[in-house]
């Protein structure tokens, strides 16, 4: 009820904040210009801003004399499931969500969530570029109010724990791990031993240092832009999924813009990717490298061969309740035979 009530007053906080700029913007002389609110939850030297910043200043260069761009980093407009409903209604024009967040709208979604779904970096990345895989499940929340316009590199997720390093599927028995709030992740969890433990990504911290948890699973910036890696010992490369984050638009602004102006956002959601994913690339080796260094973690590259097999069961039962995912799932397994993995 608490956690609730926090949500909600989040949501409304959020909203008296457009209100606020919506008002100052009117007495600030914006000669008729459409602003365009964009939300995340990072932080401003974090890859996805510095993406969005770039998008931002593409925009208005290119259409200043119509649209004034603005970027809300740090959850300023709320959370992300907040960000979602509010760029679902239109009170904000576009919102990076995480997939599991947007499983809940479209089932199409659950299919990213399958842990060993790609054999590569190299095998995800084409599988994300190629619009005949990702187009039909990017367009499945249009009646919801959202469309998804681009995908951001969020990495690989592996697990990481306080003090016992896990190189085998049975390391993780009788550990308490954090897992994002989806089905999917806590049957992963279950076929692999451990015991999930889904909770928000800001609770994490806390709970791992007073032992609440004894591990969760991430990327490697989590150990050092949220001090994970000051209370975890062992960052294990189990690379059990890889999960993009998508930046959503608001249905009803995209169609009001013109050919022209769309062309130029459509350029834009490009750049958005590319910046990304360039910026992730470094940001991943900094962190590495922090990690390492500062805070002691010891990084290790377990055999995920019994780790793949563990979760076998879980791509049977989801495509079993689910037919419609048969074809992207045969797409992508064609693209993990043409980049398989190099480990």
């Amino acid at each position: 009820m608490e956690r609730r009530m926090r949500r909600c007053r989040a949501l409304f906080w959020g909203i008296v904040w457009i209100w606020c700029c919506t008002c100052l913007s009117g007495c600030s002389g914006g000669q008729g210009k459409r602003i365009v609110r964009i939300g995340h939850n990072q932080s401003t030297n974090h890859p996805t801003h510095i993406a969005l910043t770039a998008f931002q200043e593409l925009i208005d260069q290119e259409l200043g004399d119509k649209y004034v761009v603005e970027v809300y980093p740090n959850e300023l407009l709320g959370s992300q499931t907040d960000m979602v409903q509010l760029t679902q209604t239109g009170a904000i024009d576009f919102c990076v969500a995480s997939n599991a967040i947007l499983e809940t709208f479209s089932k199409d979604y659950e299919i990213f969530n399958l842990p060993y779904l790609f054999a590569s970096t190299a095998s995800y990345h084409h599988v994300m570029d190629d619009p005949a895989v990702t187009g039909p499940i990017f367009g499945s929340t249009e009646k919801a109010g959202f469309t998804a316009v681009t995908w951001l590199d969020a990495g690989t997720r592996n697990f990481y724990t306080i003090d016992r390093p896990i190189e085998h599927p049975s390391d993780l028995k009788g550990l308490k791990i954090r897992v994002q709030q989806s089905p999917t992740n806590i049957e992963m969890m279950r076929l692999l031993g451990g015991s999930a433990t889904p909770m928000g990504f800001g609770d994490v911290y806390t709970a791992l240092q007073s032992g609440i948890i004894d591990g969760a699973e991430n990327n490697e910036m989590a150990l050092t832009d949220n001090g994970h890696g000051d209370v975890c010992r062992y960052y294990s490369y189990d690379m059990h999924q890889m999960v993009p984050d998508i930046l959503i638009g608001n249905t009803a602004f995209m169609e009001e813009m013109s050919v022209e102006e769309r062309a130029l956002f459509e350029e834009g959601f490009c750049l958005v990717n590319q910046v990304e994913r360039e910026e992730w690339t470094k940001a991943v080796e900094k962190a590495k490298e922090r990690a390492r260094d500062e805070q002691g973690v010891h990084f290790l590259y377990p055999d995920q061969k019994p780790f793949v097999e563990a979760c076998r069961p879980l791509h049977d039962r989801v495509l079993e309740g689910d037919r419609d995912l048969l074809p992207i799932y045969e797409a992508i397994q064609a693209y993990n035979v043409q980049y398989p993995s190099v480990e």
